[in-house]
């Protein structure tokens, strides 16, 4: 199985540019996860709502051309990976209000897969301590439904780069949103409640980055942060077989990254 988070900064624009069919067409994805796709879907082509290979499922948010995540499913793999037919698909989490589109969870009849867009907490003070909020109820969300005996499997834009490793100019950034004590310290928690971060697990010693500055021109310098990422239990660890950036793709100021695993 292959899984495939992509924050495409605009699904429309991406597709415009037709980056997205050529990254559809290089990596084949058997699920796709999306983040900030910044539409509703009555704004989307019938290519992004009913695509031939795919089924398509979004969570907009209420604001326009804001925040949103999706979900694509590819058809011959779920023929075969889920033949009881189409899978059991939910947003939001239970005690939030996910108005600003952050959450789409996808059951499976093996596993859940959950793609999120976590706030990005820098526009006041007020959102700062919501994206805090946000952090923990996500986290007590994810292991209430552990605790159900389902495998599970979640990823998106994390909106926080964990250890200095983690982005090209660790001493500058301190203190900065993204890489402020109380949000690395969440990603400790996360660790620590025996949740594993499959691209770090994997390749330990590796910098390599998933978002770029774009005014600044940082993705041509890779001066960037690794705040995108893929999380497992840790009882699943040994089905990850690769967990890639995919740092050739173009098309927004994230890349996309994999999770090739076994169901």
């Amino acid at each position: 199985m292959k899984i495939i988070s992509w924050n495409v900064n605009g699904i429309r624009a991406v597709e415009k540019k037709g980056e997205l069919q050529k990254f559809l067409q290089n990596e084949d994805p058997d699920i796709l996860f999306i983040q900030e796709i910044k539409a509703k879907t009555g704004q989307l082509s019938t290519y992004l709502t009913e695509n031939p290979d795919y089924l398509q499922y979004y969570h907009s948010a209420e604001k326009p051309g804001y925040s949103g995540v999706g979900a694509w499913v590819k058809k011959a793999w779920l023929a075969k990976s889920n033949p009881g037919g189409p899978p059991k698909v939910e947003t939001g989490m239970p005690g939030w209000n996910d108005s600003e589109g952050r959450v789409l969870r996808i059951d499976f009849e093996k596993f859940i897969a959950i793609g999120v867009y976590f706030p990005n907490g820098g526009k006041s003070e007020a959102a700062w301590l919501e994206k805090l909020e946000f952090y923990e109820h996500f986290l007590g969300y994810v292991n209430d439904l552990r605790k159900t005996g389902r495998h599970i499997v979640w990823c998106g834009d994390l909106n926080v780069a964990h250890n200095p490793i983690d982005l090209a100019r660790p001493k500058e950034n301190e203190g900065n949103i993204g890489f402020r004590p109380e949000e690395r310290a969440w990603v400790d928690k996360v660790v620590k409640a025996g949740w594993v971060d499959a691209f770090r697990s994997l390749y330990p010693d590796e910098e390599s980055y998933t978002w770029w500055h774009m005014i600044s021109n940082a993705r041509a310098r890779n001066v960037g942060w690794r705040i995108d990422y893929f999380f497992v239990d840790q009882g699943d660890l040994h089905k990850v077989k690769s967990a890639p950036h995919i740092n050739a793709q173009m098309g927004s100021d994230h890349c996309p990254l994999a999770l090739e695993m076994e169901v």
